[in-house]
């Protein structure tokens, strides 16, 4: 059996936060993740954390990957199957191996949110695209689309207007929820689109996405564009399974928490996006990581026998 004092489940700012401030602590540490820098990650750039200059997501990521280990903190990429607790202790199950622990941090952040049309899942991975940051070098020079009005899809379309050869940003309504100075940068691009009041009810292709077929919401005209990948940009959504009947949620199947990160479950504590905090930035969830390792900590010393 692996041993820890705090297990952080979830590899994105506020896992990697708890990690460095758990390790600092002088507690055994370790991180369970399916990837390294969650949502973060996937930022073609970063400018708003405080003291640091202009990066990619990634590369912050990395150091604070970096950092937690450096404090002694260990990663390991491996998905977490079960939670369960007897008496004081968590024990883990992931698909590799098991795990216990004195205390867990729930750092699991959000997955993204699909189209639910039919013809989506034949095209993940060869056409339809959930990461810009990822795979947007793949599609050079080559015909795109994004659908969405947020913060997200605004990035993902201005990055492919530097690297595609025609950029469609499909909206269901006219209005964003976007930032306006990304709107605006957006609409600048000579190769940049808009379809508003739309959207796509069928996805074509063969092996690969050829093409998709949009209807006005609107006129319910419908009309049939060519492309050689789409970029579901639309949100994200949290997955309870792993939770729900270890902690409270609300309607949004989000954590629960108090002021410093403590859940209604003794000895588990939750940070970042997960969480019902609605502001969900790099530098909240870092400080809310941070948080949660520093009860972590207190919860284990008042418990020690």
């Amino acid at each position: 059996m692996n041993n820890y004092d705090v297990i952080i489940i979830g590899g994105g700012a506020a896992g990697l936060a708890a990690a460095i401030y758990s390790a600092r602590r002088e507690m055994k540490t370790l991180v369970l993740t399916v990837n390294l820098g969650g949502q973060a990650a996937m930022a073609s750039e970063v400018e708003n954390y405080p003291g640091s200059a202009k990066k990619s997501g990634i590369e912050l990521m990395k150091k604070f990957a970096e950092q937690a280990k450096k404090f002694g903190a260990k990663i390991i990429f491996d998905r977490v199957e079960k939670i369960k607790k007897e008496k004081n202790i968590f024990k883990i199950k992931s698909s590799k191996s098991n795990y216990q622990a004195k205390a867990i941090i729930l750092a699991l952040g959000k997955t993204p949110r699909r189209l639910n049309i039919p013809s989506e899942g034949k095209f993940a991975g060869h056409g339809v695209v959930y990461c810009a940051t990822c795979d947007a070098p793949l599609f050079k020079d080559k015909i795109v689309a994004v659908v969405g009005g947020g913060n997200s899809s605004f990035d993902a379309a201005i990055l492919l207007t530097k690297i595609a050869k025609k950029v469609y940003l499909i909206h269901r309504r006219k209005e964003f929820r976007a930032e306006e100075y990304r709107v605006e940068k957006f609409k600048r691009a000579k190769n940049a689109k808009f379809l508003l009041n739309s959207e796509i009810k069928e996805l074509k292709g063969d092996d690969f996405l050829k093409s998709a077929v949009i209807i006005n919401n609107q006129t319910n005209k419908k009309s049939e564009i060519k492309i050689k990948g789409l970029f579901v940009e639309i949100g994200y959504e949290v997955n309870p399974s792993l939770f729900k009947n270890l902690v409270e949620i609300d309607e949004l199947n989000q954590i629960k928490i108090r002021a410093y990160g403590e859940t209604s479950a003794p000895g588990i504590f939750a940070a970042g996006d997960v969480t019902d905090i609605p502001y969900k930035q790099i530098v909240i969830s870092a400080g809310a990581g941070a948080k949660a390792a520093l009860c972590a900590y207190d919860y284990i010393n008042k418990n020690k026998k």
